[in-house]
């Protein structure tokens, strides 16, 4: 059994009787809730999938606890189950785009980075206008990656997983995360360079 700092709350649940949002269930609900939405809100790009993916996701978390053996980390195998879960509900979808985004994550040279936004509170109605129009923008830039750099974006910027970790989570080489990780810059590069050149020459 590997080292997983989630161990103990696992086999909890793993030995209890009692299968509802109780006792070790909770704390293991409580510890994920946050990061399993977070992963379906921005894999399937809108609140109402992202709400049922997460919901479906821990459905299967409970149901399938009892078959997880530590051959991996827990977290990953979370992480995994959101993931393909809500690219399962993106594929489902009609709903229209969510325009809208809790952060935007530093990109990878760092902080400091031109994705970087004031807080709302601190903005004049006009700063704050445009700043919801480049989140909308960069949402949809986003949204429109193929499911699987849709899906390595958000593990590494707003999950911020390693390249071991993410490899991990998804069962590829780390050279293929590094591959898509590429073309998913590359993508977001076309599509939001103009959008960013734009919005800081107003």
């Amino acid at each position: 059994m590997k080292s997983d700092p989630d161990t103990d709350v696992v086999v909890a649940c793993q030995q209890s009787a009692k299968r509802g949002l109780e006792g070790p269930f909770r704390e293991l609900y409580e510890l994920y809730k946050d990061r399993v939405y977070n992963v379906c809100y921005r894999v399937s790009g809108n609140a109402t999938d992202a709400l049922d993916a997460a919901q479906e996701t821990f459905g299967i978390i409970f149901r399938k606890l009892d078959e997880f053996r530590f051959e991996s980390k827990f977290s990953s195998w979370v992480y995994r189950i959101a993931v393909n879960t809500s690219i399962d509900f993106k594929r489902r979808s009609s709903s229209r785009w969510l325009a809208s985004l809790d952060a935007l994550q530093e990109g990878p040279q760092g902080e400091g980075g031109r994705f970087d936004l004031q807080d709302d509170s601190v903005e004049p109605p006009i700063a704050t206008a445009s700043r919801h129009e480049l989140e909308q923008q960069v949402q949809q830039a986003i949204d429109r990656l193929s499911p699987k750099l849709r899906a390595i974006t958000v593990l590494r910027y707003t999950q911020s997983l390693s390249y071991d970790e993410i490899s991990e989570v998804l069962q590829i080489s780390i050279g293929t995360v590094k591959s898509r990780l590429a073309r998913a810059h590359e993508a977001l590069d076309r599509e939001l360079t103009p959008v960013l050149d734009r919005y800081y020459l107003r």
